[in-house]
Order: C-alpha cells, then sequence, then structure tokens
C-alpha cells in the first residue's frame, strides 16, 4: 500500500510538471508546479499601426500631406477598405492629426 501511495504521488508529480497545474495528490498532498510566464503584450502607437497597415497597398504619407478633416475622412474610408478595427483606426487617426 505504501508503494502505491508514492507511485500515486510520483505520478501526480510529474503530470503536474508536465501541464503547469496545481494538482491534489493522494493522502492531501499537494503539487506545484511552475506557472507558465506569460509574455507581455506590446501595445502598439498610431505611428506603429499606421505603417504596418497603411504600407500593405501604398506607399507612406506624411500627415502633413493633409488636413485634419481630409484624414478623417480617409480614415473612414480606409478602415473599411482595409478591415481595421475602430480602436487602431483611433490610433492612426489621432498620430496623422497630431502630426499635421
Amino acid at each position: 500500500m505504501k508503494e502505491t501511495k508514492y507511485a500515486l504521488g510520483r505520478l501526480c508529480f510529474a503530470l503536474a510538471l508536465s501541464i503547469g497545474v496545481v494538482l491534489s495528490c493522494g493522502s492531501g498532498g499537494v503539487v506545484w508546479a511552475q506557472a507558465q510566464k506569460e509574455k507581455p503584450v506590446k501595445v502598439l502607437t498610431g505611428e506603429e499601426l499606421y505603417a504596418i497597415n497603411c504600407s500593405r497597398c501604398h506607399t507612406e504619407r506624411y500627415p502633413t500631406e493633409r488636413t485634419s478633416a481630409q484624414w478623417k475622412t480617409i480614415l473612414m474610408h480606409m478602415r473599411v477598405r482595409a478591415n481595421l478595427p475602430a480602436d487602431q483606426a483611433k490610433k492612426i487617426l489621432k498620430y496623422m492629426q497630431e502630426n499635421n
């Protein structure tokens, strides 16, 4: 019986290490496995989003080439054409308007 508990404990420990969770084993023992570290998500700026999304189809346009109102109209149109999420389009528009 003692050998069975020992084998069960070793199995639980090995399983916990392989899947990275906390498991309850046998007679109330708890095995802790190291939690997986998540990489922090990088938040892209309007300038970075502009460079990534807009350069796919055409050459770079400078914010000074249009007025703020023109950039707003262009972004409304391009948001649909480029399938941009609203939050990304807002960041790009803010970048274009603040730098013209």
